[in-house]
């Protein structure tokens, strides 16, 4: 049986450059911030002598996006009928994530006030999490079955955008000109998804919003496949990938990398071509179908994790390191994208945010688990052991995806 097909068709009536300019505005902008604490701020903090084990701790804040589920049936249940009903939480929530990222500024050393930048950095997450459980509804609603792989290509590729300003040309703005002005052109440039989210005219839905409750946040789970796929194959899938991402900044700082050449390398230059291979993953997903691409996506990454052991080693050849993490960020954005796809295809439209972070979370929160736990262990086994092991739960992970897919995927 495949997953129930949940377009609204009023939605689907918004033309299609509207919908495509507001899905890549919100997520652009939404992982501009989130790029800088994963990226930057990471390799920031390291810079200023914070430890490995820290730094895992800090990585515990991301903990707060997979637990948005908790809050998602509100944001299905309220909304204005007026000014639309996902609208009315954008607005709100975009203005949040560019005050947040102000307040920031009086923190010009970050290692030495971690007190405060971390309940900043938390309080960030927050909104940006609500804004992404909008943005998802919106998007479950607004794109057809066959329009999802290239919806969702250019989500995953307006979030390595955003990784791309806010992991790589943030981080050189700040080696270059100092803690201030990174942080207010971050700012800047989330501010300019405000214009698209406000002149956007949200159509009105054929499907009354649900009135989802906490009791009915596990319902989509009673779709054949759902919980196979959400409990054992994307959490492998997601477990591999982000172990081996987790330990990418820390060893370029270890191998004496400057915060310039980090941003440009690990945040810029190899976040650039998950841009165009998660365009490409979407394309591909509307015409091989989603099996296809998930088993492409996992296969990829598992050889270009092994393309980072001569980074784990120490060796840390500028081509090679900088050939291996674009490598390694491309086949991520093809796994991202067949997942974010078939993750839709079980979400319903009358309680859409609900589900799609339902489903999402649970992998987000085992991800973020383990690429807390991967810096500590690198302490313990190195950077090398958290490869090794980074490309066995991949590889688990595609052959039952491929397995999935075949018995549940869409036909």
């Amino acid at each position: 049986m495949t997953p129930t097909l949940t377009t609204d068709p009023q939605s689907a009536t918004t033309g299609g450059a509207e919908r495509f300019r507001l899905i890549t505005a919100l997520y652009f902008t939404q992982y501009l911030g989130v790029g800088f604490l994963t990226i930057g701020l990471v390799a920031i903090l390291r810079d200023g002598g914070t430890s490995l084990a820290t730094l895992g701790l800090v990585q515990t804040i991301g903990l707060i996006w997979p637990l948005k589920f908790l809050w998602a049936p509100l944001v299905d249940r309220f909304g204005s009928r007026r000014h639309g009903h996902y609208r009315s939480w954008l607005v709100p929530l975009q203005l949040g994530l560019v005050i947040t990222l102000l307040a920031l500024t009086p923190f010009a050393t970050p290692s030495d006030h971690l007190g405060p930048v971390m309940a900043i950095c938390a309080l960030f997450v927050l909104f940006s999490a609500t804004q992404d459980i909008a943005a998802d509804a919106l998007a479950v609603r607004l794109l057809s079955e066959g329009g999802r792989g290239l919806g969702n290509g250019i989500q995953v590729g307006g979030n390595y955008l955003g990784s791309v300003v806010g992991g790589g040309l943030a981080v050189i703005v700040y080696d270059r000109w100092g803690w201030v002005p990174a942080i207010l052109l971050l700012a800047l440039l989330t501010a300019t998804a405000l214009g698209v989210v406000i002149g956007f005219r949200e159509p009105e839905r054929a499907v009354q919003v649900r009135r989802a409750g906490l009791r009915e946040v596990l319902s989509v789970f009673g779709q054949p496949g759902c919980r196979s796929w959400v409990l054992v194959v994307v959490p492998l899938y997601y477990i591999g990938a982000a172990v081996g991402y987790a330990i990418v900044s820390p060893a370029l700082v270890d191998a004496g990398w400057s915060l310039t050449k980090i941003g440009v390398v690990s945040g810029a230059i190899a976040s650039a071509p998950a841009v165009l291979a998660a365009l490409g993953a979407g394309a591909l997903t509307a015409r091989w179908g989603r099996q296809r691409v998930l088993v492409l996506g996992g296969v990829l990454l598992a050889v270009a994790t092994l393309g980072l052991v001569p980074l784990a080693l120490g060796e840390t050849s500028t081509v090679w390191t900088t050939v291996a993490l674009c490598a390694f960020m491309a086949a991520y954005a093809v796994a991202n994208v067949v997942v974010y796809t078939i993750n839709m295809d079980f979400a319903r439209p009358d309680s859409a945010g609900t589900d799609f972070t339902t489903l999402t979370s649970f992998a987000l929160a085992v991800s973020f688990v383990a690429a807390a736990v991967a810096l500590t262990a690198a302490a313990w086994i190195g950077y090398i052991g958290v490869l090794a092991v980074s490309i066995v739960l991949v590889l688990v992970g595609t052959g039952l995806g491929q397995r999935h897919q075949r018995r549940h995927g869409v036909a």
